[in-house]
């Protein structure tokens, strides 16, 4: 196979140092779009993110806003237009020594110095403003017994003095994904920021002026902070949340967690009045969960996604639903027959229907739902927006409703900025007889990097006669003269699809080495309707092995591929499709696992959402679908990677699959402890491995461990390791 020209994806200390860009919102009458940007650090040891401005015409070249070593995150615009963004830089009128926490900033849109306007000692994340109003809403983590942010200054210091790190647990969950929970617990708060500009409020806990100092005079921003208002209490009910503030900022509508039955928790929607904290329930579900509100821009309603609770038999169902802001009235569903998942709801200012991403075929275009009368009985007519093959997020639209603004990402490129014309659409005929838009591409202060190969698509049918597809990268020289081995990878989930650009699992790294990388979607893959989704529930070793088996099949029959040199691998979902396979086929040369289930029956109650898994399988289901049972007839060379700090699937399920595949295999270690397999272990990695020299790591071995087994080469493994 001939030489490829260099691309960024040759070489590992290239890739990790691309720049990648990361959120977008845009101020209300859309002069402005601001993203954050994240770069290496000095030590290219971690990513900081930097927010830069990105001129909504697509003609001036992007400028950066902000520099700082801790970075800045979560920005949202005021209605004033000013910038507010969280970040735990130092701030500069602050107490000297204090450890600085993720405080609200706010950045002048008339260019002036940012300042710190609210620093809750637990920190502070996912601000939200009001489109007519000063109100802000914002939460910070208290602990349980602290009746507000001061008492809360004075518990943590007792703490941190005492050194105590013993958490008290009376519910479930106690951990998520890779962090503990607690001790303290999250709250909604609200302020007004037209009092930054009136007489200073009390002092923050922990400044100057709260511990008796006399606060600097000649500081134009001296004691000029937030009055939070404590909107939610003490409690777990903020468990991964999602709120939205309504436009005159006097309501806030938020998730609410309850309790349910066998250690679960359920998602509700509550009503929360911002001046007084008076809170009432708007959807109580005992059979689904309520996320992403969204309130109407006249407040009279809240658009959100209920998604039904699962059962072992039945797939969740997930649809848009309608509820009065009021309360006054039972939630509606929105176009119950349109047989796709949607999610982020966005209103149209004008309150004529709502934008929603879905994922479709591999993609994610944006939806529009229009409702052709009254709400909520009104007839939903659900159409594409976009046209372009890719994944759109972070949709902000213009108060005018004349522009979207939003990210788009696919395998050809990560994530850029693009402007859709919203009102052309609108205007171009009636509902349903639409033709849908390319978005125009903005200028990124990122720009793509060059690819080493070409995306295409294949796909196959079933014997059932069900479509199976996927994407497949090809290198650039690939062909009948120059065959490409295959790697079959396996996506997570597993309710979701090969649809986005991903830094973590790109393809691009292993095509630039010569693999042609197949994406497949099988059963269970969210994009293709319900039934797809369904065929494959609480049967994860049947139609999704099957599905992978025969795209593959249909792989490896094009011209460009050579079938003798054949790989799989995946990650989470996918190790354990990953596990599967190398116990049903020895087809593969080699199977790459990373953070992959292997014995179902002791995986459930120790992974961070037991209750969930509970709802997925019966213990019967998950024995029959376990892929420990046929550790004897694996006689592939297996890489196993896991991190300590993975609590979706713990580090319990890498020992053991380890263990036994050196004792129970087809593939045994010898009397001398020499094996063919390979278990990379990370002591402080998550879930996903994501701190830049340990994902190189990563790379490199899975890389050295292919070359080895599936091309026959001596495997070039980092100096690293030692």
């Amino acid at each position: 196979m001939s030489e490829s020209p260099q691309t960024p994806f040759h070489d590992l200390d290239h890739y990790v140092a691309i720049p990648r860009l990361t959120g977008l919102t845009a101020s209300q009458d859309g002069t402005r779009i601001v993203v954050g940007v994240q770069t290496l650090d000095g030590e290219r040891t971690a990513y900081r993110t930097a927010l830069w401005e990105v001129d909504p015409a697509g003609e001036a070249p992007a400028r950066r806003l902000t520099r700082s070593a801790k970075g800045e995150s979560s920005a949202v615009f005021t209605r004033s237009g000013d910038l507010l963004f969280t970040s735990a830089r130092p701030d500069p009128d602050g107490k000297e020594g204090d450890e600085p926490t993720s405080a609200l900033w706010l950045l002048p849109a008339d260019g002036g110095e940012a300042r710190v306007i609210a620093a809750p000692p637990g920190g502070t994340s996912g601000p939200l403003t009001a489109r007519d109003s000063d109100t802000v809403s914002v939460a910070a983590g208290l602990l349980p017994s602290a009746k507000d942010l001061t008492q809360d200054a004075e518990l943590r210091k007792a703490r941190k003095d005492q050194k105590v790190s013993a958490i008290l647990h009376t519910g479930y969950p106690v951990r998520l994904w890779d962090h503990d929970l607690g001790p303290d617990q999250p709250r909604r708060f609200a302020g007004d920021l037209a009092a930054l500009a009136d007489e200073p409020a009390a002092p923050l806990p922990g400044t100057p002026a709260a511990e008796g100092e006399t606060p600097d005079e000649e500081s134009p921003v001296s004691g000029k902070h937030l009055d939070l208002r404590d909107l939610t209490g003490a409690g777990r009910h903020l468990f991964e949340h999602s709120a939205d503030l309504s436009a005159d900022g006097a309501t806030l509508v938020t998730t609410w967690s309850v309790p349910d039955a066998g250690a679960a928790v359920r998602s509700t929607l509550v009503a929360i009045d911002t001046a007084t904290g008076d809170r009432r329930v708007l959807v109580d579900d005992p059979d689904a969960d309520a996320t992403g509100p969204c309130i109407s821009p006249d407040g009279a309603w809240v658009a959100y996604v209920t998604e039904s609770i699962s059962t072992p038999d039945e797939a969740p169902v997930i649809r848009l639903a309608l509820v009065p802001t009021d309360g006054s009235a039972e939630p509606v569903v929105l176009a119950d027959d349109w047989d796709r998942w949607p999610g982020g709801p966005t209103w149209l200012p004008d309150g004529s229907g709502l934008l929603v991403q879905a994922d479709d075929d591999g993609r994610g275009p944006v939806f529009l739902l229009t409702f052709s009368g009254a709400l909520p009985g009104s007839d939903v007519v659900v159409e594409k927006l976009t046209a372009d093959d890719a994944v759109f997020s972070d949709l902000s639209v213009t108060h005018d409703g004349a522009t979207l603004f939003a990210l788009r990402t696919s395998y050809a490129a990560p994530a850029e900025p693009v402007r859709i014309d919203l009102a052309g659409f609108r205007a171009s005929g009636e509902p349903g007889e639409r033709t849908p838009l390319a978005a125009t591409l903005l200028r990124s202060p990122v720009p793509a990097p060059e690819l080493p190969g070409a995306l295409t698509e294949i796909e196959t049918t079933i014997e059932d006669g069900t479509r199976v597809r996927a994407w497949l990268a090809l290198p650039r020289d690939a062909g009948p003269d120059a065959k490409a081995p295959l790697l079959l990878w396996i996506h997570g989930g597993p309710l979701s699809s090969w649809s986005a650009w991903s830094w973590r699992w790109n393809p691009w790294l292993m095509v630039s080495q010569g693999y042609a990388v197949l994406l497949p979607d099988p059963a269970l893959s969210t994009g293709y309707g319900q039934e797809f989704v369904q065929r494959g529930w609480g049967a994860w070793g049947k139609a999704p092995f099957t599905d992978l088996m025969a795209i593959t099949d249909a792989a490896e029959a094009l011209p460009e591929i050579d079938e003798t040199r054949t790989a799989a691998m995946g990650g989470s979902f996918g190790g354990y499709m990953a596990n599967w396979v190398a116990g049903q086929t020895d087809r593969f040369k080699a199977v790459v696992t990373h953070a992959s289930l292997w014995a179902l029956d002791q995986f459930g109650p120790t992974t961070d959402a037991g209750f969930y898994w509970a709802r997925e399988m019966t213990p019967e289901m998950a024995l029959e679908n376990s892929p420990h049972l046929a550790v004897g007839d694996i006689r592939t060379p297996m890489l196993v990677i896991h991190g300590d700090k993975d609590y979706r699937v713990p580090i319990g399920e890498g020992l053991r699959l380890w263990f036994e595949l050196l004792t129970k295999s087809g593939l045994p270690a010898s009397d001398d402890g020499e094996t063919v397999h390979r278990f990379l272990y990370f002591p402080d990695e998550n879930h996903w491995v994501l701190t830049p020299q340990n994902a190189k790591v990563w790379y490199q071995v899975v890389s050295a461990f292919l070359a080895e087994q599936v091309l026959d080469e001596t495997p070039n493994l980092p100096t690293t390791l030692g």
